[in-house]
């Protein structure tokens, strides 16, 4: 009897001490998510955010070739202190920001539907991943991989984060699915839903409940301007990433944080307003970017001059004029291009996994209940979106009550107010998911990083 006695005193016990415990660590959770979020907010507040600055996180590419860093979609492959270079190329979340000066620095970005971002993903993951199914198995196709990533002068979407986690999970799923009809011969019918065709890829379904893409893909935009990814650059804030993902209801301080930094950005595009994103761009982006290194060839120009170095004439003979309606005209050209590469590169990858295609028409067959689980996922995403809509809706507006604004912004530079020749090669590249290039001047600056999301 004093042996049942004491077996219950210790059960009430632990039944106290258990939920004590999960509140001790729930609290400890807030207070750490607490403190980051104000210390973010805090430095966040960047001044006069809204005016081009030194350093540019950027959507398009405004620099030819000859002008970029060492390539570090993988990793910081160069120091930005003394790397005398101008455009960096790198995949990365905010927290990318700790290793460049703040102070000098502008950010921009563009945004996507939560739920098309999410299409997006899973489709791109398949894509790239049948690409590999011309390999006889799955041992060669990660053969090869591990190949061609030993080259140090290349660069694949198997070392881009987060493609680096996604494309191996699908290539693995689809090498295991071909075996097992291999195995059992191909089914009378693989249905008309190519999202749910288990035979050959992986469901939507599993696939946005799967604990890869509960940890990459969901809420990925908010996560990415919070810079707190499992690839963030400071290591504090993944225990603050931990404790968001552990308690959901301490996902508002992140998204307020995310919040905050879009209100600071020099500038905020949508992807589903793909051509007016492009054109306020280059209003509010481009010709600053113009103004700023006009400037900064004509004081090179002086000082050559006053050097007698080079002779008038000469100086500016082997650049283009450039202005922001040329600006877009090279991007009208450029985004034709791109297009019509990516989906030829598109169809011949779908053609190995036959019968499923991935198009806007077959998104219109996934059931509802999955849309709605795609939404609950995001929950985060689709907050940040709005507030992304009515910042670009401002910026719109502010766009028709701007007459003339390349003059605006050459006024705002009149320190740099010669008009003369840019760039040898000037030119656009849009992509289709969540892209951020950094341009960053290191000396007199001069130079520029790139952020690709």
């Amino acid at each position: 009897m004093d042996h049942a006695l004491r077996l219950a005193l210790l059960l009430v016990l632990l039944a106290k001490v258990y939920p004590s415990s999960s509140a001790y660590e729930f609290e400890h959770c807030e207070n750490t998510v607490k403190q980051w979020a104000s210390s973010s907010l805090h430095s966040t507040n960047i001044k006069d955010g809204h005016i081009l600055k030194d350093l540019l996180f950027f959507l398009h590419k405004l620099y030819s070739n000859s002008l970029e860093c060492p390539r570090s979609y993988d990793k910081l492959r160069f120091d930005p202190r003394k790397q005398n270079c101008k455009l960096f190329a790198t995949h990365d979340d905010y927290s990318i920001m700790s290793k460049l000066p703040r102070e000098k620095s502008s950010v921009v970005t563009i945004l996507r539907n939560p739920i098309d971002r999410v299409f997006s993903a899973y489709e791109f993951s398949i894509e790239v991943a049948a690409r590999f199914l011309v390999h006889p198995n799955l041992t060669s196709a990660t053969k090869m991989s591990r190949n061609l990533g030993s080259k140090k002068s290349v660069i694949s979407t198997l070392d881009i984060w987060p493609w680096k986690y996604l494309v191996p999970w699908m290539r693995e799923e689809l090498f295991s699915r071909r075996d097992a009809r291999r195995r059992k011969g191909p089914p009378n019918s693989y249905g008309d839903d190519s999202y749910n065709m288990e035979e050959i890829v992986t469901p939507l379904h599993e696939f946005i409940n799967h604990p890869v893409a509960l940890d990459l893909v969901h809420n990925g935009a908010t996560f990415q301007i919070a810079g707190l990814t499992n690839n963030s650059n400071t290591w504090k804030v993944h225990d603050v990433r931990h404790c968001v993902m552990t308690y959901q209801t301490l996902g508002n301080y992140v998204l307020q944080v995310a919040k905050r930094r879009l209100d600071d950005m020099l500038y905020v595009g949508l992807t589903e307003e793909h051509k007016e994103s492009a054109t306020m761009f280059a209003n509010f982006v481009g010709a600053q970017v113009i103004s700023q290194l006009v400037g900064t060839e004509t004081v090179n120009y002086n000082k050559l001059e006053q050097g007698s170095l080079v002779s008038k004439t000469g100086f500016h003979t082997s650049h283009n004029q450039m202005s922001v309606g040329k600006l877009m005209e090279t991007y009208e050209t450029c985004v034709s291009k791109l297009r019509s590469t990516q989906s030829k590169r598109r169809m011949s990858s779908l053609r190995r996994i036959f019968p499923a295609n991935f198009t806007k028409e077959a998104r219109r067959h996934v059931p509802e209940e999955v849309l709605k689980q795609i939404t609950l996922l995001n929950s985060l995403d689709v907050e940040l979106y709005k507030h992304a809509e009515i910042i670009f809706e401002k910026q719109h507006q502010k766009l028709l009550d701007s007459s003339m604004p390349v003059s605006r912004w050459q006024m705002m530079n009149s320190n740099r107010s010669y008009i003369g020749n840019a760039w040898e090669v000037v030119y656009l590249s849009v992509f289709i998911f969540l892209v951020l290039f950094i341009f960053l001047y290191v000396k007199a600056k001069r130079r520029i990083s790139k952020l690709k999301i």
